[in-house]
């Protein structure tokens, strides 16, 4: 069934916040579990975000059916997918595509970055600094501190971290394995992308194909969701280049949204049933506005200082914390609504958890327990 819909004279038609939050679910894979491999999943939303070694996992077994850690820890081990910092300056796992096409195109905007490093950087050649790091971890892969170090030696009057920032933001450093392996540890080490997939880098393409993409995975969107989510600025141009092929709406704000025609966009009242995300989800971090996810009273709640939370979302919106603990062969999940929940929705969640931590935990036995709202933070 199509989404609900209202028409004003001379304007687009208008997705209701329940009409967007249920396109964004399906998109996102959160509908229903699907039965995509993990390689194509990881494809579709474009990468996950990869800030801790965890979180990608997570994303995936709140996602797919029949999910199982060791799918994706095989893929970063045979180098079908890596991580590198790409959107946002954030650290992400893409396919070894992505990995070589998505990083050129926001590399002018990892380059702006290096703005605010100026005065660390005074007397360094950049175009030097690039290629004496390559040399170095296409070498070998170099911890972080190694390649600093390295870095220091040629340029000792410069500010290492400036140094090191420099490196990241003008090179497509991938953390090689064990990093990012599940079950693994293992310090950041670092060499470039083209040397870790051993094929170079595509040209910086043109932006259109990903704001298709964009769409397909977060959309109805509009130019400044995609800009928000990418990093990119200036991106009017490609959608006006889009617009005869794409469909337009408008929030209930006034906000113009674009859509590819053959989109789902499900009714706003289709079921959505609870999901457990990791911290930085995308889910909750890709659009200018987020309402279509954060209700406006929970804005704000899945941080605390310089902590992210793991997000709960209850018909299809965020409503809780949760903590995961494994000790002694038991797992305890620890969930924190921000408001009462029925005795039907504390069920589905229970039921949710549980298969979070089957397949997720090698417990042998589960506890799952709702938090006191007097715990949760400010």
């Amino acid at each position: 069934m199509a989404s609900k819909t209202t028409k004003h004279p001379a304007t687009h038609p208008v997705l209701t916040t329940r009409a967007l939050n249920r396109a964004t679910l399906e998109r996102h894979l959160l509908l229903r579990r699907s039965a995509l491999s993990a390689k194509d999943a990881v494809a579709h939303l474009l990468g996950l975000q990869a800030q801790n070694v965890t979180p990608p996992y997570f994303q995936l077994a709140a996602r797919l059916a029949g999910f199982v850690p060791e799918e994706l820890s095989g893929l970063m081990a045979s180098r079908a997918v890596g991580r590198l910092v790409t959107m946002r300056s954030t650290i992400h796992t893409h396919t070894a595509d992505d990995c070589l096409t998505l990083r050129p195109l926001v590399q002018a905007a990892r380059e702006r970055e290096l703005r605010a490093f100026r005065s660390g950087l005074t007397g360094v050649d950049l175009e030097r600094l690039a290629a004496v790091s390559r040399e170095l971890v296409e070498e070998r892969p170099r911890p972080l501190k190694e390649l600093r170090e390295a870095l220091v030696n040629q340029w000792p009057d410069a500010e290492p971290f400036a140094l090191t920032v420099a490196a990241r933001c003008l090179l497509p450093l991938v953390q090689t394995t064990p990093r990012g392996l599940w079950g693994r540890s293992g310090q950041v080490t670092l060499t470039t992308a083209e040397h870790w997939f051993g094929r170079p880098a595509e040209p910086a393409p043109a932006p259109d194909a990903t704001v298709a993409r964009y769409l397909a995975a977060f959309g109805p969107a509009s130019v400044k969701d995609m800009q928000m989510w990418s990093g990119l600025t200036r991106l009017t141009d490609a959608f006006e280049r889009l617009r005869p092929g794409l469909l337009t709406f408008q929030d209930e704000n006034g906000v113009e949204l674009f859509d590819l025609p053959d989109a789902p966009r499900p009714d706003e009242d289709t079921p959505a049933p609870p999901r457990f995300l990791p911290e930085f989800d995308n889910l909750l971090l890709s659009h200018a506005d987020r309402t279509r996810v954060v209700p406006p009273a929970h804005r704000g709640r899945a941080s605390h200082g310089n902590t992210a939370h793991r997000t709960l979302l209850v018909d299809g919106f965020l409503a809780g914390i949760w903590r995961l603990a494994q000790t002694a062969g038991t797992a305890t999940l620890t969930v924190q609504p921000f408001a009462t929940l029925t005795r039907e929705q504390r069920r589905e969640v229970a039921g949710e958890g549980e298969r979070i931590l089957t397949t997720m935990t090698p417990a042998t036995s589960y506890d799952i327990r709702f938090g006191d709202l007097a715990d949760l933070p400010r």
